[in-house]
């Protein structure tokens, strides 16, 4: 049995998630699209709205690994609708905690996200990953992802390309 369980996020646990993005962020300051200094620099206000947002309704919500009580958050993923691919569901911001990484906590997050994407009737789920991450590449893939061949930039290091990978909710 696990010691965690898989949730989308409320606005009590605003704290633990500002904990967790700023760790995302220091163990992985290429793959996110903001910077350590820039989360750590907001208010926590704007941290608990953020969560707010993402704990209710149909346009974005965020899953969260938590072993309950107090503890530290060990994963999160997001998911969007972009307004041009209404069908499809963005998967962002994925994060699994070093000591968690290769069992089922990513998983269990991206099945939270699918399942949310298709009770809201979007049927894809599509995620970017960093051109050369082959260790998050094959994770994706393990889970049912394809390569699609699209290519594009990085929204903030344009040096930088992503590789799309998609798969059926």
């Amino acid at each position: 049995m696990n010691s965690w369980r898989v949730h989308r996020v409320t606005v009590e646990d605003a704290a633990r998630v500002r904990a967790l993005r700023l760790e995302m962020l220091a163990d992985h300051p290429l793959a996110f699209l903001e910077t350590l200094a820039q989360a750590a620099a907001r208010p926590h206000e704007a941290f608990r709205q953020r969560v707010a947002q993402a704990a209710r309704g149909a346009g974005v919500a965020q899953f969260v690994a938590d072993p309950g009580g107090r503890a530290r958050l060990i994963g999160q993923a997001g998911g969007t609708v972009l307004p041009d691919v209404p069908g499809e569901t963005v998967i962002f911001a994925v994060y699994v905690t070093p000591a968690h990484r290769g069992g089922k906590v990513l998983a269990e997050l991206v099945e939270a996200v699918a399942g949310w994407s298709r009770a809201s009737g979007r049927e894809r789920l599509m995620l970017e990953v960093v051109e050369g991450n082959r260790r998050a590449v094959r994770a994706y893939e393990k889970l049912g992802f394809e390569d699609t061949g699209e290519r594009v930039p990085h929204p903030v290091l344009p040096a930088l390309t992503e590789l799309r990978m998609r798969r059926a909710c």
